[in-house]
């Protein structure tokens, strides 16, 4: 891997491994679920001291250290019984980027492995900063082109070496960014978007390149969903739970949860969902959610399936939030995007002639743009959009996977962001699949109703019918460093692969014809289990900076851990990544 930039607290995996890069894992049967919930406090503490303990007594493959200390991000406890513990890092003090491992426990919680960030000690040669905190603002500043928070001292540990230097938040024109200054060199060594642009300056200007517009079709005055119950008029105390609807611009007329706050009052906010709420950012560019305008009727209905009602786009976007939500609780058991039971929220409206929608980790919430009016026609608050988005907030959540780099024009480069925008295609659409909206149908492609020319924004099957974004079908070692939109069709296509196999077959009302790199025939083992594998591959066994090769020994030990290392699905993987021309036999010799 080349060097790696991040935001926050970047990682990478590096594991101890034998011929196929796999360590001992526990066995989940077939017929064992997917995730549990957490263990109860005194447990989960257990899980966690025992983890702490065996990463220092297992230094020598945990690259734990002297003067480091461990804090745990996440605890997950499998049905069958093994433990795994994320953690980040800090060393004498200061935050690691590049330093977060998870350690992997049995059932009697004895070490078992880990999943660690690069592979070299996170000590700094040196250890005094030659800059000034101040001037490492003002660096930060003029490479963000925007206001600089206070710098902070962290190691640097991403780009096979560790170093001393300054993290910088800094509020910029188009958003805030995090920016990563050597202290001792002064070297601007990473400036990164905080938030995940549905889509990337690369394609918008393409789309300008070539007049092309995004402008998605309305679903005006549709009503082919029923809602289910009605409002909650005759409520005795409030607030109380009602069942209202949205009149929404691309997919109908769509039931909503909503709270009744007084007799004829109503808040877009759904109390059986953790409280998830849009609201109205009226135009500004904010990052506070609290500074958001709440949606308010007294006849809990919201839209009028046009743009001309605000409350059309915010219609489209809490559908899509809880959809998404009931998509990762049903499959996953996951309680909301972080899994704590907190709400996903929306802002609507942000921001003027802004072209794009986009998870915000600063804000928490998803931020959508009514378009710029010359390209982007609409809000882009479309059900697969939303589902892709919101993706980012649990990677966001759990592996944190990030670009290597980011050039000026703000495009994203290298595998591990490219395999974060497959993740978000991947779930994305499988939220489709789960809401099973006659007006939105589900389907292998993404932004299929923006309204593009060729139909559709990326699609798992083949990726390179994509022209608009040259998305990639097969790994190569240019790949490293593509542009993340365009080298995530490698593990979505994999991901195709091992769900429906490989050729020619119609699903619901799409065709897809998919291909191998050797010529191979893959047959799928169904999309209920491929996700299932992908979904634990990324809680368990990724990390930040985890590329596509890790990725496949990453979904081989989840297909082990649920099915068994003879079973059809744990081979199946591995024919799916061969037909992507991701092996053992390619990987790259230097690898961080």
């Amino acid at each position: 891997m080349r060097s790696a930039h991040i935001r926050s607290v970047a990682v990478a995996v590096a594991v101890t491994t034998a011929a196929t890069g796999l360590a001992g894992t526990a066995f989940a049967g077939p017929t064992t679920g997917v995730q549990q919930s957490a263990a109860s406090a005194a447990t989960s503490a257990q899980v966690v001291e025992a983890a702490r303990a065996a990463a220092f007594a297992h230094a020598s493959s945990t690259g734990v250290g002297a003067g480091d200390e461990l804090r745990a991000q996440d605890v997950m406890i499998d049905p069958e019984g093994a433990r795994h513990v994320r953690f980040v890092r800090t060393h004498r003090g200061m935050p690691v980027l590049g330093g977060d491992l998870v350690v992997h426990l049995s059932r009697r919680l004895a070490y078992t492995g880990v999943t660690r960030a690069a592979d070299h000690a996170v000590k700094p040669a040196v250890t005094e900063a030659k800059l000034t905190a101040r001037q490492a603002e003002e660096k930060a500043a003029s490479a963000a082109d925007g206001d600089a928070g206070t710098a902070e001292l962290v190691v640097d540990a991403r780009d096979g070496a560790s170093a001393l230097a300054y993290q910088v938040s800094v509020d910029g024109a188009n958003g805030s960014s995090t920016v990563v200054v050597d202290a001792l060199t002064g070297k601007v060594r990473s400036n990164t978007p905080d938030s995940d642009e549905f889509l990337s300056p690369k394609v918008l200007e393409t789309l300008r390149r070539r007049g092309e517009t995004v402008d998605p079709a309305l679903g005006i005055g549709t009503r082919a969903q029923a809602l289910i119950g009605s409002s909650a008029s005759a409520a005795a105390h409030y607030p109380a739970t009602a069942h209202g609807s949205g009149r929404s611009l691309f997919v109908g007329k769509v039931p909503l949860t909503t709270t009744q706050t007084a007799r004829k009052s109503f808040l877009l906010k759904d109390p059986t969902r953790y409280g998830t709420e849009t609201r109205d950012a009226k135009g500004r560019e904010t990052e506070s959610f609290g500074q958001g305008t709440k949606f308010t009727s007294t006849t809990d209905s919201w839209g009028n399936g046009t743009t001309s009602s605000r409350g059309s786009a915010a219609a489209d976007a809490q559908y899509g939030i809880t959809k998404t939500l009931d998509f990762y609780k049903k499959a996953f058991g996951r309680k909301g995007i972080a899994n704590n039971s907190k709400p996903a929220r929306a802002m609507v409206h942000w921001g003027n002639k802004v072209g794009n929608a986009f998870w915000d980790p600063t804000c928490g919430c998803m931020l959508y743009g009514d378009g710029d009016g010359q390209e982007i026609k609409k809000p882009l608050v479309v059900l697969d959009v939303t589902g892709h988005e919101l993706t980012h907030g649990v990677v966001d959540a759990t592996a944190k996977l990030e670009p290597t780099y980011v050039d000026n024009d703000g495009n994203q480069f290298g595998e591990p962001g490219a395999l974060n925008e497959s993740l978000a295609d991947i779930f994305g659409s499988n939220v489709e699949f789960s809401a099973n909206n006659p007006k939105n149908p589900p389907n292998y492609l993404l932004g299929e109703k923006l309204g593009l020319a060729q139909k559709f924004l990326r699609r798992l099957d083949h990726p390179s019918l994509d022209r608009l974004e040259g998305t990639v079908d097969y790994w190569s070692p240019e790949v490293e460093d593509a542009e993340v939109h365009a080298g995530s069709g490698v593990s979505s296509h994999a991901y195709y692969l091992l769900a429906e196999g490989s050729g020619r077959k119609t699903i619901g009302a799409t065709t897809y014809d998919s291909p191998t790199y050797d010529g191979s025939t893959v047959t799928g083992i169904g999309r209920t289990k491929a996700t299932a594998i992908f979904y634990r591959a990324l809680t368990r066994y990724m990390v930040s900076s985890t590329d596509f090769h890790d990725a496949r020994i990453a979904t081989l030990k989840a297909a082990k851990d649920l099915y068994g290392a003879s079973s059809t699905e744990y081979r199946t993987v591995d024919r799916a990544w061969a037909a992507v021309n991701v092996t053992v036999a390619d990987t790259p010799a230097v690898r961080r």
